[in-house]
């Protein structure tokens, strides 16, 4: 059962409306339940936190935090703002990447215990992969497991042909990311970080990218800053040493395609599929790719009567989806 410094925690936590440290200690009480044979008082510890977490998301999005979803002058062209309510059990995702989100999810619910032992939470994350792997919807997903607003940096904005605006914008974003928590994605970094021999003008790349390194460097503040690109071989290798963590995301093994279609066909008749043809025609694909495809399979069997979706037209639209690919 909980502890005198975990009841202590609850009321604290309680006090200052620190919703996301109090759901964080009413969970480790869970876990000691679970752990002493109290295992229905565990379950529904963790069911009723988890069915408060789902209620609070949307006043959240309403409460303290509207003021920041409305950014004024410059700020409002540099970030959009978004309240996800994805959580890590709506993505389909390689063993190991998950375990390394959940990490990164656990580090920043419980920073105050990290905090009190002279720790730092993960707050600085890069994400790689080929396109539609999951990289964007992670922050999303990362966003809504903390109830954080996300806010996406809109490069389109940021970089200006005179680097003393662009140096200036940058400053405005990780000043907002100290003033106001949240997840922040740099979506398509290596247009920020390319490496510093390419291109035609070097000295410019180079004192643009100097200076995102300079504000990553300096970046302390509990916000988590998420960066993404699909082409890594792209980004200056200085660039790695400055993230506290860097994922890679795969194509799916075939026991994640099957998810991704499970998930996606959850609404259809997807009985007697031939899952030995779809892996194959799955092969290689994305997660973003393979969704497109079980869809269209989907929209096909309702349009036509309404029958199961088949294993010929689920791999006949994986295979279109492929041929787009590498047309």
């Amino acid at each position: 059962m909980a502890t005198a410094d975990q009841v202590k925690a609850l009321v604290k936590s309680h006090g200052e409306g620190d919703d996301t440290r109090f759901y964080s200690v009413a969970l480790q009480v869970a876990a000691g339940a679970a752990r002493n044979g109290h295992g229905r008082f565990a379950q529904e510890l963790k069911e009723l936190v988890d069915t408060l977490r789902r209620r609070s998301t949307s006043a959240v999005a309403h409460g303290k935090l509207v003021a920041v979803a409305q950014p004024r002058g410059e700020l409002a062209q540099l970030l959009s703002v978004s309240y996800p309510e994805l959580t890590l059990a709506d993505m389909s995702l390689s063993p190991d990447v998950r375990q390394r989100l959940e990490r990164i999810i656990l580090e920043q619910r419980q920073a105050d215990r990290l905090h009190s032992y002279g720790f730092q939470p993960v707050r600085r994350l890069l994400l790689t992969g080929a396109p539609g792997t999951g990289k964007t919807m992670s922050a999303k997903v990362m966003a809504g497991e903390l109830r954080l607003p996300l806010f996406a940096i809109r490069l389109d904005g940021l970089i200006t042909k005179f680097m003393g605006e662009t140096a200036a914008k940058m400053r405005l974003i990780f000043d907002a990311l100290a003033e106001t928590r949240g997840v922040y994605l740099f979506d398509e970094v290596d247009a920020l970080a390319g490496e510093r021999v390419h291109g035609n003008d070097v000295g410019e790349i180079r004192r643009v990218l100097n200076s995102f390194l300079q504000f990553l460097e300096g970046h302390s503040s509990e916000s988590l800053l998420i960066a993404a690109t699909n082409h890594p071989q792209l980004l200056d290798r200085a660039i790695f040493r400055r993230f506290d963590a860097v994922i890679e995301y795969p194509v799916p093994d075939p026991a994640v395609a099957r998810q991704v279609i499970r998930n996606r066909l959850a609404t259809v008749d997807v009985a007697g599929l031939n899952w030995a043809e779809i892996d194959r025609a799955a092969e290689g694909l994305s997660q973003g790719e393979i969704t497109i495809a079980a869809e269209l399979a989907a929209k096909d069997a309702i349009l036509t009567g309404g029958g199961p979706v088949t294993t010929v037209a689920l791999c006949s639209a994986l295979q279109a989806r492929r041929a787009d690919h590498t047309g």
